[in-house]
């Protein structure tokens, strides 16, 4: 699969552009500023219906204009197929696949897989627990589409506990055959998706660790732990068991929704112990773990998108990174790089072809 053209209108800083693509490795060039992450951004659309930086989709849409249009032709098993965002301002957002509209965006997530590497991941490591769930739920729910229908049943019911419990708390008045059925219905979606999660690390694990030798030469020790309070108990007694704490905090203190990923180096936090390099290459060896994860599923090379990727890498590593990714278990490439020299050097000398686009205030060529 690869992208060979992208369409964009009143994007972000883009007034239009159109842009036609190699199948190997596409390159935006140009000051900080210019753009050349938010042609990435309009690809992520493509791909997962949403921004990666910035999930308000009005915020998209160019300073002045009403709407965005991002259009893009995949090659995609000898066949082309179109896939179109558009969005006006104060309505719905609309997404097409070949002229037909969808009627559930997550129909469309996992069917042209994409990963992106920008300097923004750095709040896997710092961020609270939240933004690691989020990263766990993206990649399975690109391989497996009944996982993202449990995610939003499960939220969808875990409001409707907590709403039952300010419930009691404001009224003073406790059903226990109403919470019963609130727990079981969370029960069973929470349990469903505490089992994929589980099975899908046990998996990922080894995966990520793969990269990260390759990455630092197996200079340093580092471990990726799923954690969730499913390991220990089962989620019915764990309700049960918390159930008075729930009522006095007016919401559900236990369950997937605080299943957590631990980052260490050498034993310790990540977050406190890793230097800025260290952290770097954890990240990268995440992502492409989640890109070989993503590869072995649906049988063919995702999109990978590269922000910045040079940023706080020393040479050794970042020459590692490229040599891989230019290896023949991946596929299309678009990378951003403030040096055209830089980049047009690296893949030169590596003899892999590369394709160039000059990029300066939302102008591209």
């Amino acid at each position: 699969m690869w992208l060979q053209k992208l369409s964009v209108i009143n994007f972000k800083n883009y007034s239009e552009a159109e842009l036609g693509f190699s199948e190997t490795v596409n390159a935006f060039t140009g000051n900080n500023g210019a753009g050349k992450t938010n042609l990435l951004d309009a690809i992520h659309y493509l791909s997962l219906c949403k921004s990666y930086f910035n999930p308000i989709d009005s915020q998209q849409i160019r300073q002045g204009e009403d709407l965005f249009m991002i259009q893009g032709t995949f090659k995609k098993e000898e066949k082309n197929e179109t896939i179109y965002c558009g969005l006006k301002k104060a309505q719905k957002k609309v997404f097409k696949r070949n002229k037909k509209e969808y009627q559930r965006l997550a129909d469309h997530i996992g069917s042209f897989p994409l990963v992106m590497i920008s300097p923004n991941d750095i709040s896997l490591i710092i961020e609270g627990s939240e933004e690691r769930r989020k990263f766990v739920d993206n990649v399975i729910s690109q391989t497996d589409s009944s996982y993202l229908d449990e995610l939003i049943v499960y939220n969808k019911n875990l409001l409707n506990r907590n709403a039952l419990l300010r419930q009691i708390a404001v009224s003073g008045r406790y059903d226990p055959a109403l919470m019963d059925i609130y727990d079981q219905q969370l029960i069973l979606s929470g349990t469903n998706i505490f089992e994929k999660r589980k099975s899908f690390m046990l998996e990922f694990r080894d995966i990520f660790n793969k990269h990260y030798r390759y990455l630092s030469e197996e200079a340093e020790e580092v471990e990726l732990v799923y954690d969730s309070p499913l390991l220990q108990n089962d989620f019915a007694s764990l309700l049960k068991r918390n159930l008075e704490r729930d009522r006095l905090l007016e919401r559900t203190t236990a369950g997937i929704h605080k299943d957590e990923l631990s980052f260490t180096i050498h034993g310790m936090p990540m977050k406190k112990f890793g230097s800025q390099g260290q952290q770097k290459s954890f990240l990268i060896a995440l992502k492409l773990a989640q890109y070989s994860f993503l590869h072995q599923q649906k049988g063919f090379e995702p999109l990978l998108l590269l922000d910045d990727i040079f940023d706080k890498l020393d040479n050794k590593r970042t020459t590692k990174l490229m040599k891989m990714v230019s290896d023949k278990d991946f596929g299309q490439i678009f990378i951003t790089d403030t040096s055209r020299d830089r980049v047009e050097s690296i893949f030169n000398e590596l003899g892999v072809e590369i394709k160039v686009f000059e990029v300066e205030k939302g102008q591209v060529s």
